[in-house]
């Protein structure tokens, strides 16, 4: 095993820091959030931060500076600011695959230069981006023509995990900015129906796959692909030299990619240093890039890099992603919060609560350290959330009046991409409005006030002091899709790096496929298969096998 930076932090519990925290949490455990304010009047100016061209205000979280000072206190006892300078050096931080993690190299400027094993990964990166940009430019100005020479006007990406979710995202969030005479279109789930509802009104004279696999052989993708590539031919004429012009494929695997049928000048490459859920700037990106030019795809690296430099710069009591991650913990460790909920007030951002869920889920849900030890406490909170204002509309109400603890952040903008008269205030006001709620509630004495009838006082009780976090940037670009990105990364790797977990590996989803794979044959067999399975799933096998074979309820096929 390699040697890491945090092999000299002590275990969690040693630290002092993390002691004087429970101490301290347990006296002020039930201070409200209205004390807090009525106490320092000038919170809401000084609990915030600023950098790259976001603005947190992190005033409404139930924390007073001696709170923070014993935050910032265990992240440095926590070798963050080593364990950061030795993911940006390249050191192999990833220490259970031994493998740098270098997502911050996929947006370093041209002029920058890291030299990791001899070699200058930077150099690398901007070479498939210059091959990615030249492509897309072909796609997008109708020089690159289908087989049959009519120019491409939908795109499909074929992925799963971050070869979907990243894409997706950041399709969705930058829609604004895409080429609105093109179809982008995204396929990961290995149902059919996935593929049949995405290609169901396209026609495969026009139609360009981005098929997505690093080993191109993931089973998913892969089986993804086969069928894209069985309708592409039954649309195409049947001519397998038809491929090469209506696939591209993101891999290392010149062969594979060959034998399918695509020009490996089709083909763009990334490394073992880009973990899947940090590879949306990276050759994965490319669908982004074919929906909104490679201008606009360097502006959204350019965020992220500014970020990145902040979070590599800036002193932990004033650097935001730090500050986000060591509430997290705060919250996660010792009020016991199981989730985290996220609410972007755009709903270009509808995807990414979904894109958050892999990030921070993937990385941080594991239960041993670095060391391979057990881990000593909570780790990994659940991320979920929608826009808003649909939150008020549902979920809210357990938020408010709900008894479990939930932390929030707000995400708002200064201005809308789609001006519509009072919308945008109204939407705003609701981002300023909520967060206020949530933290300071109503009393019963405010309800009675009201006029509210004795009997019903209770109900319409608020106890409010419910933490939230407000984000807030100018407008919704791709340079400022990128620092939102880049936030809750390093906000991940804080949280990981106070942990002492390795928040770059995943071996929590191999099994699962593992299994899945030895299962399939024995669903598919002519013959009844011998199963060696528990009972349960024997059982589970045997009745989908008889179903499976029963014939189709008639009316059930309403297809064309």
């Amino acid at each position: 095993m390699p040697s890491d930076p945090s092999s000299a932090v002590p275990p969690l519990r040693e630290r002092p820091a993390w002691t004087a925290l429970g101490k301290h949490y347990e006296a002020i455990r039930g201070a409200h959030l209205r004390e807090l304010f009525a106490q320092d009047p000038t919170r809401g100016e000084r609990m915030t931060a600023e950098g790259a061209g976001l603005y947190l205000d992190y005033s409404k979280n139930r924390v007073t500076g001696e709170t923070l000072g014993l935050l910032v206190a265990l992240a440095e006892q926590s070798g963050l600011a080593e364990r950061t300078a030795a993911m940006f050096a390249g050191d192999p931080i990833n220490v259970s695959e031994d493998r740098s993690v270098l997502h911050v190299a996929l947006r370093m400027p041209l002029k920058a230069s890291l030299i990791v094993d001899g070699v200058d990964v930077v150099a690398q990166v901007h070479e498939v981006l210059a091959r990615m940009g030249s492509f897309a430019e072909r796609v997008r100005s109708g020089e690159w023509l289908g087989h049959t020479g009519r120019p491409i006007k939908n795109v499909i990406n074929i992925g799963i995990g971050g070869s979907d979710l990243g894409p997706v995202m950041a399709y969705e969030a930058l829609r604004h900015y895409s080429r609105r005479d093109m179809a982008f279109r995204f396929v990961s789930n290995v149902d059919g129906t996935d593929f049949v509802e995405a290609t169901r009104d396209l026609d495969p004279t026009e139609t360009l796959f981005v098929v997505c696999s690093k080993t191109f052989t993931t089973l998913e993708t892969m089986t993804n692909a086969r069928s894209a590539r069985a309708w592409a031919l039954a649309g195409l004429g049947g001519d397998e030299t038809a491929i090469a012009r209506h696939f591209a494929a993101v891999s290392t695997n010149a062969s594979g990619v060959a034998e399918f049928g695509i020009d490996t000048d089709s083909m763009f490459g990334f490394w073992d240093w880009v973990g899947g859920r940090y590879s949306m700037d990276s050759a994965i990106g490319l669908s982004t890039m074919l929906a909104i030019g490679p201008e606009r795809f360097a502006e959204m690296l350019a965020g992220m890099h500014a970020l990145d430099e902040h979070f590599r710069t800036t002193p932990f009591a004033a650097n935001l992603p730090v500050l986000m991650g060591l509430l997290a913990v705060w919250y996660g460790d010792f009020f016991d919060a199981q989730t985290c909920g996220v609410m972007p007030y755009e709903q270009y951002l509808h995807r990414f609560p979904a894109y958050l869920q892999q990030l921070t889920m993937e990385s941080n849900g594991k239960h041993v350290t670095l060391d391979g030890t057990a881990v000593e406490c909570q780790t990994g909170a659940i991320y979920w959330g929608e826009p808003g204002t649909n939150g008020p509309h549902s979920f809210n109400q357990l938020i408010h009046q709900g008894t479990k603890l939930i932390p929030c952040d707000l995400i708002g903008f200064g201005q809308t991409l789609n001006p519509l008269g009072e919308h945008h205030d109204i939407l705003s006001s609701n981002v300023f409005a909520q967060a206020q709620a949530l933290a300071f509630g109503r009393t019963a004495d405010e309800v009675r006030a009201q006029g509210t009838p004795e009997a019903v006082v209770a109900h319409k009780v608020m106890e409010g002091n419910r933490p939230t976090n407000t984000i807030l940037a100018d407008r919704l670009t791709p340079h400022s899709l990128g620092t939102l990105v880049a936030l809750y990364e390093h906000s991940v790797f804080t949280q990981g790096a106070v942990w002492g977990i390795d928040s770059f590996d995943q071996w929590g989803v191999e099994l699962g496929k593992e299994l899945a794979r030895r299962i399939v044959p024995e669903l598919t067999s002519r013959d009844e298969p011998e199963l060696e399975h528990d009972s349960s799933t024997n059982g589970l096998i045997r009745r989908y096998r008889s179903l499976r074979m029963q014939p189709t309820t008639k009316g059930a096929d309403h297809g064309d």
